[in-house]
């Protein structure tokens, strides 16, 4: 684990769900091999590239050149950059542009772009014609070590972030970390905090290995490349053993059910990016865990989370986020819209020190309540 990897060696790591595995490949400059990829595993395709605004400008042009030297004829779609994206209104322009566009059962959806963008378009993908077959080109950092993995797909609805959607997986991931070059540092830092869950939920020395290199990992290279290939590692193996997330998968969802609470409160927009959120999230579970007894040295584990947050520039309060906040009583409501939520009982995922994360399927909502009120009265 501790061992970074070196730049010049793409890493592949497999996926294994039977007869639906795939291989996501990590690597500097791998978009040139997109197209011969492709042509491996899905000889004489047609593709859509479904991408956003933003990404098309330093992107599309390099990746229909890829698919174009591979014999692979391809169209475009491209959406407005931002979470707003994922929305029925969208959803229905890239599918109906899929349609109009003839692309085929058998052809392929390349999904170049961030979350928003591998969400929207793997959907697409997954109801159009009843399934094309999706490969997905992250460019965010959050996107290469989470969302692009997995096969979770879906837009937002007004109630809650992520509740419209269908499980399909990619047949392939390409996770180019040239790409990351031109991220925002806003972003990249969002994208990281994926990246500390994994040491998070299971993995201390994981997380150890970040507080010390997380610099390197910012500013690119080996130690870059390694972390990204220890979250994918990590997911793959959760997604293999769970695809449904009956169990042991929604332990990825660490920190999410008061991070998406707090992503739909502040209305999907620039005041809170979904990282931060997810970091928040992690801060606030930490933090409840250890009002509930549940950590061995309580005010240690939380402080030293929250430290590391602070350190690369993530919020770990929730007076870091501009603006209003609505009361607790509406954040209950909002993280009862939550997925994790079962027959009216709130699933919280709790710990009881760095990289024992758990399960809590049955959490008193009243103390999840008190416990915001008293988290919103210091901001």
């Amino acid at each position: 684990m501790t061992a970074p990897l070196r730049s010049s060696e793409p890493v592949v790591v497999n996926v294994a769900l039977g007869a639906r595995a795939y291989d996501i490949v990590i690597g500097r400059g791998l978009l040139p091999s997109l197209g011969a990829r492709i042509a491996a595993l899905r000889p004489n395709v047609r593709a859509a590239i479904v991408t956003d605004s933003t990404v098309a400008k330093h992107y599309l042009d390099m990746v229909e050149a890829a698919l174009g030297e591979a014999g692979i004829g391809a169209v475009r779609v491209v959406v407005p950059e931002g979470e707003k994206s994922k929305s029925f209104r969208m959803f229905e322009r890239v599918c109906e542009s899929l349609i109009a566009e003839r692309i085929e059962r058998g052809d392929v959806v390349v999904a170049l772009g961030g979350g928003v963008v591998g969400d929207l378009a793997g959907f697409a993908a997954a109801v159009v014609r009843r399934g094309l077959d999706v490969v997905q080109v992250p460019t965010t950092l959050l996107a290469q070590v989470d969302s692009s993995v997995g096969g979770k797909t879906g837009i937002n609805s007004q109630h809650g972030k992520n509740l419209i959607g269908a499980f399909h997986q990619p047949i392939l991931v390409i996770a180019d970390t040239a790409l990351l070059d031109t991220l925002p540092e806003r972003e990249f830092r969002s994208g990281y905090a994926e990246v500390v869950k994994y040491g998070l939920i299971g993995d201390a020395a994981f997380f150890t290995w970040l507080e010390a290199n997380w610099r390197e990992v910012f500013s690119g290279g080996a130690a870059r490349e390694h972390a990204i290939a220890v979250s994918c590692r990590a997911k793959a193996g959760t997604v293999a053993r769970d695809e449904r997330e009956t169990g042991e998968r929604a332990l990825l969802n660490f920190g999410h059910t008061f991070g998406h609470a707090l992503e739909t409160a502040t209305g999907f927009s620039e005041r809170l990016l979904h990282g931060e959120a997810v970091a928040l999230g992690m801060a606030l579970a930490f933090s409840f865990s250890a009002r509930r007894g549940l950590l061995p040295a309580a005010e240690a584990e939380a402080d030293r989370v929250a430290r590391h947050l602070a350190a690369v520039g993530l919020p770990n309060h929730l007076s870091s986020i501009p603006g209003e906040l609505p009361a607790a009583d509406r954040l209950m409501d909002l993280m009862a819209q939550d997925k994790k939520v079962k027959r009216g009982k709130l699933a919280l995922i709790l710990t009881r020190g760095i990289g024992a994360s758990f399960v809590a399927p049955d959490v008193d909502q009243a103390e999840v309540k008190a416990f915001l009120a008293e988290k919103l009265s210091e901001r």
